[in-house]
């Protein structure tokens, strides 16, 4: 399976969207209507090495100091037994 890892930047949310979310019991963020700015992205033909780059970008200052975000997505269904 193929994998896509991303760094993104990390919105911010305003207090009344959190309210509103948490009374409503909706989300804060959607990520299929509005993604995060994309910063980075790569590429992994299996999971060891998706999660080995995904460290990789763990270790960006941005990433440490919580300012973006590193994700690992799988591109593909699982194979058919």
């Amino acid at each position: 399976m193929r994998f896509l890892i991303v760094r993104t930047e990390i919105r911010a949310a305003a207090d009344v969207d959190i309210a509103i979310a948490w009374a409503t019991g909706g989300r804060v963020r959607d990520e299929t209507v509005s993604p995060e700015p994309r910063r980075q992205v790569v590429h992994a033909e299996d999971r060891e090495a998706a999660l080995l780059l995904a460290r990789a970008l763990s270790t960006v200052g941005a990433v440490r100091r919580g300012k973006q975000r590193v994700k690992v997505l799988p591109l593909e269904g699982p194979a058919p037994s």
